[in-house]
């Protein structure tokens, strides 16, 4: 079973138990602070820790030698690969997002944004077991955990820096390489698969991950050269054949809303040359699946059609094959709700701590107990009927939600289990109001938890 599905308690000490963090006590406060984030997510520690003295104890742990972004996390990270490493097929979902606390007083913060705001860039790498795919090939997992996540402060370019001094300085991108590399080649039996936005689009992730054997569905960005001199990426695939036509979901953060879009898909193979670095030409990419995605028939009010190009190191070259390279890409939109787990669910943005010392390491608890939101949300769609997450509540939440609302006749199954505690949180539930949103169901888990220690208190 997923620890994600485990009581709160037992979570936290599975989650961050082989943390070493230079004193025993440390590590066990650490269990402790985990395990009150994880029952009442809110991201202030006051909201977390109600008795003063607990409180007290919980900012000491925060400003303590050895309690750093890092340590913390390292515990989770370790346990996510090591599970990676078992037989089955794994989705590594790559993305960034920005933390902002531009409105909080919290020395040491990076810029962020147009430069006027102040917070922090995550980087995260989320691992997704495939467990099933869907008649329209797309792909049904479960959350592992963070395979690989980095908290950075971002400082603006040196004023009046040249191409030649950006090229050789250390950049973000070769960091996210090096992640791939840390983690070792996977074992026989289990396979990865890089799935990222076009910011991924870097030789160096390319090459890592051909000589790490992961394989990659990587959104292009580069109209890169190729190798055999015939021209550009994007031309040479725009004239390849037309497999099929498929539909795909649109999933708009920004602009329109959530749509349904009608795709033809190509796909051909290429030899990318490779680009200039400080010193020397490197060797050209080996040969790599090319998919390009495009709308047709788009709506009137679209401004920018859906248009998808994919690199691959997968076979791409029949149209069963290539709808398959979709289906991966589509599941990129796991790392997006991750980050509304993590911004609406956890209230990652609301800690007041006063210094990015201090704050960088419960950011790192908070990741994790995202994922364990996340996995809850999830199995409510790709298991609805399934029972796993009803484990997580504990048997006091449960009876509580019974005498809100009625024991269901099928038990608490995951799907009804999330939109009983989506209702508390003000969800009403009707037919057209599809599935509840993150704001919703952290607001019914607080109140359930506030309901569940009330209760505790009247029966003391």
């Amino acid at each position: 079973m997923s620890t994600t599905l485990l009581p709160p308690a037992q979570w936290a000490q599975d989650e961050f138990g082989f943390a070493q963090l230079g004193d025993q006590r440390r590590d066990q406060r650490l269990i402790k602070i985990a395990t009150h984030l994880a029952t009442n997510p809110g991201g202030t520690l006051p909201q977390a820790f109600p008795d003063w003295a607990e409180l007290k104890a919980a900012y000491r742990f925060f400003g303590q030698r050895g309690v750093s972004f890092e340590t913390v996390l390292a515990p989770h990270v370790e346990r996510t690969r090591q599970q990676c490493r078992q037989p089955g097929e794994y989705l590594l979902i790559e993305d960034s997002t920005l933390l902002d606390y531009s409105a909080h007083e919290t020395a040491g913060l990076g810029v962020i944004g147009d430069g006027a705001g102040r917070g922090f860039e995550l980087h995260s790498t989320l691992a997704i077991e495939v467990k099933a795919w869907t008649l329209e090939a797309r792909p049904e997992g479960a959350v592992v955990g963070l395979f690989a996540q980095q908290c950075r402060r971002p400082r603006p370019a040196p004023e009046g820096e040249t191409r030649g001094e950006r090229l050789s300085r250390s950049r973000k991108s070769q960091k996210w390489a090096a992640e791939i590399k840390l983690a070792g080649v996977p074992p026989r039996g289990s396979r990865w698969i890089l799935v990222a936005d076009r910011e991924a689009d870097v030789y160096e992730v390319l090459r890592d991950c051909q000589e790490q054997q992961v394989d990659f569905v990587i959104r292009s960005c580069q109209n890169r050269r190729l190798a055999d001199g015939s021209g550009h990426l994007q031309t040479a695939v725009a004239q390849a054949v037309v497999l099929g036509q498929t539909m795909v979901e649109v999933r708009g953060s920004r602009g329109p809303a959530k749509r349904t879009a009608m795709v033809e898909v190509r796909s051909l193979q290429v030899t990318a040359d490779g680009p200039w670095r400080p010193g020397q030409w490197q060797e050209p990419l080996s040969e790599m699946g090319v998919v390009e995605v495009r709308e047709v028939n788009a709506p009137a009010e679209i401004s920018e059609p859906l248009h998808w190009i994919l690199l691959t190191s997968l076979e791409c070259t029949t149209w069963a094959q290539a709808q398959r390279i979709v289906g991966y890409y589509t599941g990129r939109w796991w790392i997006e709700e991750y980050h509304k787990a993590l911004k609406s669910g956890t209230g990652v943005e609301a800690s007041q701590l006063e210094h990015a010392d201090r704050l960088e390491p419960l950011i790192a608890i908070l990741a994790v107990v995202a994922t364990r939101l996340l996995n809850a949300k999830m199995l409510a769609r790709s298991q609805p009927d399934s029972l796993e997450a009803g484990q997580s509540f504990g048997p006091e939440m449960l009876v509580l939600l019974g005498k809100k609302f009625g024991s269901p006749p099928g038990g608490w199954t995951n799907r009804n289990l999330i939109r009983a505690v989506a209702r508390i949180g003000g969800f009403i539930g009707r037919k057209s109001d599809g599935e509840p949103g993150w704001q919703t169901i952290w607001r019914g888990w607080q109140r359930l938890w506030w309901m569940c220690q009330g209760a505790n208190l009247m029966e003391s």
